[in-house]
């Protein structure tokens, strides 16, 4: 008896645990015979799943969350997904039969898997690249197949509402390696799959039952720009199509300017809508409250300190070479208060009128060319810089962060390519005034030399700390430079005006006049039109009489 009922036990058990965790690899239960679908397929688009479900709750929908998740997509994200509300289906990826196409359209196809998902009566999917800004439940009184027209008689597949089919879903398989997709991928399939689609009727949510009963179902609708709205489209134009306020699902369809990255939010305004969703994203597993990612934190961290470490041991490093810092900050002050020569004890005025003949030599030996070598130099450091520090900076930290973590560490790789560059130059300069003055005055070469090492150690310890603060007051100006000029993206965020000016300036020689040419162009902020040319004409004559002429 003890024995049948721990089998009965057992079996019940089973029976739960099959139903919590669903017999076909699923994580969660099915709790409602609508939902909302979104596809995973590379870990890339995690945070976006996250994003997307926290907006679809701040909606107030109660429905199913469903992410179908394909093979190779770590356990971790999968539980990370469960925790935040998700249902999780794992499901297998259907190749893509198109070779030539997009990389990241490798496993799009595997969309197509929502026509299968029979166990609810209407599905909404909706891409890992969408936010929901404003209750959607309205979609689920969408007959049959719907979605948005964008581009022409194009249909966009990024959010769909679909009455799931077996028999459709085998019809749509049978047609993968055989029917054309202009994109190489789900969306370009579609549209052949259901060519007629642009012919159909537009959806409407607030048709009465009445209404509806008098017409025939119809078999597609066409959604309303309001259920996704393009951001390439609000590029094009600096503005929505619609009314914002109506706006209910924004799509961020640009590839390199997903809402993720972290530089998108410099870029496109409508990213502060998702940065601001992924804030309140809350820590359902530790470590991942505010979108973040315990894995690179460390790595962040690492980014951060590293630079900052250098930067201290170099300066320890030099100053058991060299006077303290206080020590030259306080020399500086001295000079400049004073207004006159740095006073180093072991130069006098007749000792460096006596050494002229040092530099003279050194300057006949300088090349031609090694103005425009280092001005070649410089903008090759600060490229490999910039590209360098876009490769180790993560692309989904907060945007602050990557900003900050780029200009960080351009600065830090441009000064010590730039730096080891001017060490090889004065390093060959040294060599070379040696030679020259040793040839000169073989005789007094080593006393000339010592006095004119003493002498140019001073003037160049001035020239350094000056550029040293120089720069060092530059570089933390950048980061405030947004703020104090009011621009916060690349593309125009307000409705104000500005202006360009183009300065022409004429003059071979000053005794015989100069000649200004100023070409001045408005622009309006909101429509992106020009609102006025205009031009100075100005000439100066050798008396600095000016005769102007303005249009």
């Amino acid at each position: 008896m003890m024995s049948s009922m721990r089998r009965l036990g057992f079996i019940c058990w089973i029976l739960t645990a099959s139903k919590l965790i669903g017999i076909d690899g699923a994580l969660g239960s099915q709790n409602s015979e609508e939902a909302y679908v979104t596809l995973l397929y590379g870990e890339e688009f995690l945070l976006g799943i996250r994003v997307l479900g926290k907006s679809i709750r701040d909606s107030g929908s109660t429905k199913d969350m469903v992410a179908l998740v394909s093979d190779g997509v770590s356990d971790y994200a999968k539980q990370l997904l469960q925790a935040d509300g998700w249902i999780v289906k794992t499901i297998s990826l259907l190749e893509n039969p198109n070779q030539i196409r997009p990389m990241r359209f490798w496993g799009v196809y595997t969309k197509l898997k929502i026509f299968d998902m029979i166990d609810y009566k209407k599905v909404v999917y909706l891409d890992a690249d969408t936010i929901v800004v404003k209750n959607i439940e309205d979609l689920f009184k969408c007959q049959k197949f719907c979605a948005n027209l964008k581009h022409s008689e194009r249909l966009n597949s990024g959010v769909m509402v679909v009455e799931p089919s077996e028999k459709v879903f085998k019809d749509m398989s049978s047609k993968i390696n055989t029917m054309y997709s202009y994109t190489g991928g789900d969306q370009g399939f579609l549209n052949s799959y259901f060519p007629d689609f642009a012919n159909a009727r537009l959806f409407n949510p607030q048709a009465s039952p009445e209404e509806l009963k008098s017409r025939p179902i119809p078999q597609m609708e066409r959604l309303s720009t309001i259920y996704n709205a393009d951001v390439g489209l609000y590029m094009l134009a600096n503005k929505w199509m619609v009314d914002e306020k109506e706006l209910r699902v924004i799509h961020y369809t640009l590839g390199p300017l997903k809402p993720w990255e972290w530089w998108t939010h410099w870029l496109v305004k409508p990213v502060d809508v998702w940065q601001n969703a992924r804030i309140e994203l809350e820590e359902t597993l530790p470590g991942t409250g505010g979108g973040q990612n315990p894995n690179e934190d460390l790595l962040v961290k690492f980014l951060i300190l590293l630079p900052l470490a250098f930067f201290v041991f170099s300066y320890c490093h030099s100053s058991l070479q060299t006077r303290p810092l206080i020590d030259h900050i306080r020399h500086l002050y001295y000079n400049l208060r004073s207004g006159g020569v740095l006073g180093y004890p072991s130069v006098t005025a007749s000792t460096i009128n006596s050494n002229q003949q040092f530099p003279n030599a050194a300057l006949g030996k300088l090349p031609t060319f090694l103005g425009a070598i280092s001005v070649v130099v410089c903008f090759m450091a600060t490229l490999v810089s910039l590209a360098l520090s876009f490769s180790i900076v993560p692309r989904q930290v907060m945007p602050w962060t990557g900003l900050l973590l780029v200009y960080e560490w351009t600065f830090t790789v441009f000064f010590l390519l730039f730096g080891s560059y001017l060490n090889i130059i004065h390093q060959w300069g040294i060599y070379v005034a040696h030679q020259s003055s040793f040839l000169s005055h073989p005789e007094s070469s080593e006393y000339d030399s010592g006095k004119g090492h003493v002498r140019q150690l001073s003037s160049c310890n001035v020239a350094t700390w000056y550029y040293g603060l120089g720069m060092a007051s530059f570089a933390l100006a950048i980061p405030l430079l947004p703020c104090f000029l009011g621009i916060t993206a690349l593309f125009l965020r307000s409705n104000g005006q500005f202006e360009l000016k183009l300065l022409l300036h004429a003059c071979q020689m000053p005794s015989e006049g100069c000649l200004d040419f100023v070409i001045q162009v408005r622009f309006d902020g909101s429509s992106r039109h020009c609102i006025g040319i205009g031009y100075d004409l100005c000439f100066t004559t050798p008396c600095n009489e000016s005769i102007s002429k303005r249009h």
